[in-house]
């Protein structure tokens, strides 16, 4: 049964539970097929973006995407980002349909997308030596992101208030699991794996500084032109406004913008409004501890 968006707008939408993989906290859907998950037969030419949660994901699979179509905003506009990069381990319940039966479909060369830890990516990914794009955001404004991404996404837990929400994220009792355990897993695995580590707040600091690097990994020539091309289409403020990127055209079934957008502000600090004192002491002593001895730091402000 293939529903229309007009179609999925009228359908009730419970909010998911989290169940454990591997003592991975994910969604009860995403945990339910995780067989199938687990099983995905990439191929060699894939590319691969994965994040934690809200850590600049979309930005870096439209920079991405402008890459490869040489910085004409035309061919990445024709479809929305859902729809042109395969969200691997997002099952949504019936009669949604899946990334994961579409992507199979899909010819090569594919780009896809992930959220899960290292330690959780599917076998063939390492076996087929696939290129991937990490993106890195520091914990505070990453937390900051994502308890305003469940307040908006149905299909999330219920986030309850900032205070609990901020108990969840320190105890990693959220989907995807510890902020840091993944951060840290994919820093170590790019000395063992194609992997190109990047950091949100460097992207914020010098985009055409870190898409040079995107293009190099790609193997892509960008010449000023088309790097000033995608600098610009890709600035916080005109994603915000394109519908091809900014979720506004997901069923209000499953992602509420009036309660907060799925692009809200794209900035680094923006920590300094939600945390309290004591709450931002916490995590930084949670961070400093499980980031020790793996040379990994993060960036809070500007």
């Amino acid at each position: 049964m293939e529903l229309d968006s007009k179609q999925m707008e009228f359908l009730s939408f419970e909010r998911s539970q989290i169940r454990y993989v591997q003592g991975v906290s994910l969604l009860k859907d995403t945990a339910d097929k995780w067989n199938d998950i687990w099983s995905f037969e990439a191929r060699p030419d894939d590319l691969i973006i994965c994040t934690y949660p809200k850590a600049g994901t979309t930005w870096i699979q439209e920079i991405v995407d402008m890459i490869q179509h040489r910085g004409d905003p035309e061919k990445c506009d024709q479809v929305p980002i859902f729809g042109r990069m395969p969200f691997i381990e997002l099952i949504l319940p019936k009669p949604f349909p899946s990334d994961l039966e579409e992507v199979k479909r899909k010819p090569s060369p594919r780009t896809l997308k992930f959220h899960l830890p290292v330690q959780l990516m599917p076998p063939s990914i390492w076996k087929q030596n696939c290129k991937i794009i990490y993106m890195a955001r520091n914990a505070k404004d990453n937390a900051v992101s994502y308890f305003h991404f469940h307040r908006m996404n149905k299909a999330m837990p219920e986030p309850g208030n900032w205070d609990q929400f901020v108990e969840n994220f320190l105890a990693a009792k959220i989907a995807w699991g510890s902020w840091s355990d993944h951060v840290r897993g994919w820093w170590e695995a790019k000395d063992r794996h194609p992997i190109l580590y990047l950091f949100f707040e460097d992207m914020k600091e010098d985009p055409a500084r870190e898409i040079r690097k995107v293009a190099k990994f790609m193997s892509v020539e960008l010449s000023e032109e088309v790097l000033n091309q995608i600098v610009q289409h890709t600035a916080f403020e005109n994603m915000k406004t394109n519908p091809m990127v900014n979720y506004s055209t997901a069923p209000t079934s499953i992602m509420d913008h009036t309660i907060s957008p799925f692009m809200r502000k794209g900035t680094v600090g923006d920590w300094k409004e939600h945390f309290t004192v004591a709450q931002s002491e916490r995590l930084d002593e949670v961070c400093a501890r499980e980031l020790e001895g793996s040379g990994l730091t993060f960036r809070t402000e500007l």
